[in-house]
């Protein structure tokens, strides 16, 4: 549930990224169609949303390792996680002034002596962020996210002194909706195409999940983003050519370990070189985004500022810059909750990714894959339906690079099972992924867990301890007795009918388990096959899949 204390405390600010995460998720589609400028790439969205990732990730990482302790982590903590996590993440024009917007809320949230915690807080850290993020362009341009941010910061500063940290909130959001909505007619090439500008719309959505996070409630007037009459359109807050062809060749981006004076030369030498120039952080560690012509040369100039690494070059011409060995036509890449799945898709020819508990992969991982799998066609199997948003993010990515990319939205890996299992790379893909599509649909899932702590459920009161069957993603039998639980769940699936039962166990169920269920299907389901595979380590007790 969203914090309702209508203040930014730890667990408001990690409950602010999950929201502003899954709201990146659900627009990053459209998000993406309206970006045209600096560059008109198409992957605004998509930016905002692997550095909002790489954010909540850092808050998560915080939480967990505070969780082994007996003290809760501190505002300071949580928001400095955050803004570290979105400057190692930050991706493109977009993300980068998202990083470092973000920074300069962190500065004001964590320790500002003098300012009370709460809404004079939030308004100063609002307004810190706004005047941080122009400082990291090299030529600000109005009609952007940089305007967006400004407006937010001016509004939130314009709420009464008994306003509180939620009332701040709202009003940054209603001003930042207001000034995006102005910015076609603040720069031409938004104008030219009709839309809004796309980094102050992902600015939008972020703000969005503020209100919600301080305030324990959504914004009364979501914004909907107008149709895009064009494919492309506006993005981020840096000068560029409004012909993309006719612009630099390449985009740099780095992390560089330099000190502030050197990073002052770096800057300078490489607005000479190309255009978009961005570089945030500070204490030692920068994030550097340009775009240039002569990517060698931006390169050398963070070498001799500093140590850069993680360097990225992008041709916008063309993805690829080095030929690669001949790909193969078609992969599939699954997601595995244990080592064992991961062995059986293997062995069907699927690239796997493993999924650990409590820590589920990022974008980044499911990107890795896809490369790995070196195909020209990718099916993606996410077989978790908290994935989706980053599956598809992942997705998107990997069609930027050239890769046709097929998203399954399969729920629980059993499902991914049935998927693979009718895969035939020799038919067309779409003809596969459609046979693939609709063995998944068909296959109902289920899985037995352990509770932890006393919780309602779907199905009544669980205590620690108890024994869950989890029938699509809701509890629907609590037991004390894995065998009467498995038995109990398998009834109530088996009872709108089947034709196959699978049984995936954990590491440490024992083998009689599944004799005794597969009895059990035998003596009171006619005509009904029962397969088991082993998960293996950090998979769940018992996953069941009913087909």
């Amino acid at each position: 549930m969203p914090q309702t204390a209508d203040d930014l405390d730890a667990v408001a600010v990690r409950t602010w990224c999950s929201l502003a995460l899954d709201a990146l998720g659900r627009e990053r589609e459209a998000i993406d169609a309206i970006n045209v400028y600096p560059v008109a790439d198409g992957d605004t969205g998509t930016n905002l949303y692997l550095t909002a990732e790489s954010a909540a990730a850092a808050v998560e990482a915080v939480f967990a390792a505070h969780e082994a302790g007996t003290s809760a982590p501190s505002t300071a903590d949580a928001v400095r996680a955050m803004a570290h996590g979105a400057l190692l993440g930050a991706r493109g024009n977009s993300g980068t002034i998202l990083a470092q917007l973000l920074r300069g809320m962190a500065g004001v949230l964590a320790e500002e002596p003098g300012v009370p915690a709460g809404a004079d807080r939030l308004r100063l850290a609002l307004t810190r962020a706004a005047a941080s993020a122009r400082e990291a362009v090299a030529h600000p341009v109005e009609g952007t996210v940089l305007t967006v941010a400004t407006a937010a910061a001016e509004a939130a500063g314009r709420t009464g002194a008994g306003a509180g940290a939620g009332a701040v909130a709202r009003a940054a959001y209603e001003g930042a909706r207001t000034a995006l909505e102005a910015t076609p007619g603040q720069l031409a090439v938004l104008g030219r195409a009709g839309v809004v500008d796309a980094g102050g719309r992902g600015l939008v959505a972020v703000l969005g999940a503020l209100v919600e996070a301080v305030s324990g409630r959504a914004p009364e007037r979501p914004y909907e983003m107008p149709a895009a009459p064009v494919p492309f359109a506006a993005a981020d807050g840096c000068p560029a050519a409004d012909d993309p062809p006719g612009g630099p060749a390449f985009e740099v981006i780095y992390l560089l370990e330099a000190g502030d004076e050197a990073v002052r030369r770096l800057r300078t030498r490489l607005d000479a070189l190309g255009d978009s120039l961005v570089v945030v952080g500070g204490d030692g560690l920068w994030n550097v985004h340009v775009h240039v012509d002569d990517a060698g040369a931006a390169v050398e100039a963070g070498v001799e500022a500093g140590r850069p690494y993680r360097i990225r070059i992008t041709h916008f011409a063309a993805d690829r810059l080095h030929a690669r060995p001949e790909p193969a036509q078609r992969a599939v890449v699954v997601v595995v909750p244990g080592d064992g799945l991961g062995g059986l898709c293997a062995e069907a020819g699927a690239t796997t990714v493993l999924a650990r508990p409590g820590e589920p992969p990022a974008s980044g991982e499911l990107v890795d894959a896809i490369r790995r799998a070196h195909a020209r066609e990718v099916v993606l199997l996410p077989n978790d339906a908290d994935l989706r948003h980053t599956a598809a993010a992942a997705a998107e990515q990997a069609r930027a690079e050239g890769i046709r990319v097929a998203l399954i939205p399969t729920r629980a890996a059993v499902q991914g099972i049935a998927a693979l299992a009718v895969h035939e790379a020799d038919r067309s893909f779409d003809e596969d992924v459609v046979a693939m599509t609709a063995a998944a649909g068909a296959t109902r899932y289920a899985e037995l867990a352990v509770a932890e702590r006393q919780s309602w459920t779907m199905a009544g009161i669980c205590q620690a301890g108890d024994i869950l069957g989890l029938v699509d993603g809701d509890v629907a039998v609590i037991g004390q007795d894995v065998q009467q639980t498995a038995r109990s769940v398998l009834d109530r699936m088996l009872a709108a009918g089947g034709e196959l039962v699978t049984l995936v166990l954990g590491e440490d169920v024992p083998d009689a388990l599944a004799a005794t269920l597969e009895e059990h299907v035998r003596e009171g389901y006619l005509a009904v096959d029962t397969v088991v595979y082993r998960g293996g380590h950090q998979c769940a007790p018992l996953l069941i899949g009913v087909e």
